[in-house]
């Protein structure tokens, strides 16, 4: 599972992604220390071969197109995005990316669940594999919401949780927007755990457990 992630360089996407923002949209991209499922997050598709975009979704799919109501699906799992209905449709022809520079995972201290960050050695931005959906709505407005696939953990998230969010390799990025790219035998290989040993971690304080929390000491290291 990834219930939060990090996006402390938010201004930086455009150059990054080699991608377009409209103004209202790069007006949005504020950096953020804790982003929880339900939030507008920032992605990048290409609808176009080659013509990136960023745009807002809400972090979560709903099965029946709601709007805060019914199960929330924030991730999907790479080894059932052809089976479950809700993905495998989306799968083919509607993926983007989802930026970030980090995430939170919890290891379980008794009763109490201890947080730790995990990000790329070195910092810097970097590509979740995500789902989009978009749809109109019975009153005519638009909507637009996305889900980070999970995979199997490398040894270094392994030794906290049993799942991890797909990192795309900064080569795989392309092949994850192509839309002219949509048989599964192409796109699941691209759905494997980044190299633990091109990753860093540390523990987090507990201030970061409470999703209302948004702040830079949130990812201070402890001990």
């Amino acid at each position: 599972m990834c219930g939060r992630f990090t996006l402390r360089n938010a201004e930086q996407l455009p150059l990054r992604f080699e991608a377009t923002a409209a103004p209202e949209i790069q007006a949005a991209l504020a950096p953020h220390y804790n982003i929880a499922p339900t939030l507008p997050i920032p992605i990048v598709v290409e609808r176009q071969p080659g013509e990136r975009q960023i745009e807002l979704a809400n972090w979560g799919l709903t099965p029946r197109r709601t709007t805060g109501k019914g199960f929330l699906a924030f991730n999907a799992r790479a080894e059932t995005l052809t089976e479950r209905p809700l993905f495998r449709g989306l799968l083919p022809k509607s993926r983007c990316l989802i930026p970030g520079d980090g995430f939170i995972e919890w290891a379980k201290a008794g009763k109490e669940r201890d947080p730790f960050y995990f990000g790329l050695d070195g910092g810097g931005l970097f590509a979740f594999a995500g789902l989009l959906d978009r749809w109109i709505d019975a009153d005519g407005q638009p909507h637009a919401a996305c889900a980070i696939i999970t995979t199997a953990p490398n040894d270094l998230v392994g030794r906290i949780h049993d799942r991890m969010p797909v990192i795309l390799p900064r080569a795989d990025e392309a092949s994850w927007l192509d839309p002219q790219v949509t048989a599964p035998g192409e796109l699941l290989p691209l759905l494997a755990p980044y190299p633990g040993g091109a990753m860093t971690t540390w523990p987090l304080s507990r201030a970061i457990n409470s999703s209302r929390t948004d702040a830079p000491e949130l990812l201070q290291p402890i001990g």
